[in-house]
């Protein structure tokens, strides 16, 4: 008597090891990137109450809040990324199964989101090792001296931006094995 193929269906199986890593990664900048949005805040306010109130003016203060607000964009793209916070302008996709959602999140991660990355990481080197080379300050008076900081933002963009899509390629790729093609909930993404 022959004994029953065990089940192509591994569902229940936990996401690859390499996965899990990259989305600790994304998590955690995320999530140290949010509380930078309480800080910008709260150096808002005071540079508001410095100016209004006891007619003090901060530019190092104010550039602050431009760094900060910076890094909040370009650190906080690979979670957003990840959290399915990106602009989708396909009102299909939610409709569709998860076996569909994961070839569309696969050809967008190798078509568009990687490439874009690596091009911007790319193109950004010259930018940002320039400013490096010369330890690029504020052309203000008062203003903070570490424009290179600000610049080396966009690297560390393209990096974080790069690890979101090749966990959202890993990912496409575990839900493409392990899920039959199931029809989505509606408004639900294929893996969270």
């Amino acid at each position: 008597m022959a004994t029953p193929a065990a089940p192509t269906n591994t569902h229940n199986t936990a996401p690859p090891r390499l996965l899990r890593a990259l989305d600790a990664i994304t998590e955690t900048t995320g999530r140290a990137t949010a509380w930078l949005t309480l800080i910008m805040v709260l150096a808002t306010v005071a540079v508001v109450v410095l100016r209004r109130l006891l007619g003090v003016g901060s530019i190092g203060l104010q550039e602050s809040v431009t760094y900060m607000h910076a890094a909040v964009f370009l650190l906080g793209a690979g979670y957003a990324l990840k959290h399915g916070a990106q602009v989708r302008v396909d009102v299909l996709y939610r409709r569709f199964p998860a076996r569909t959602q994961a070839w569309v999140d696969a050809v967008g991660a190798i078509a568009f989101t990687l490439p874009f990355a690596l091009f911007i990481g790319w193109i950004s080197l010259d930018f940002v090792t320039g400013s490096w080379a010369v330890a690029e300050r504020s052309t203000d008076a008062g203003g903070l001296a570490y424009v290179y900081l600000l610049k080396t933002l966009v690297l560390v963009f393209a990096v974080s931006l790069t690890i979101a899509a090749l966990a959202e390629l890993l990912r496409a790729g575990w839900v493409l094995i392990t899920r039959p093609d199931t029809p989505a909930a509606p408004g639900a993404r294929h893996v969270d």
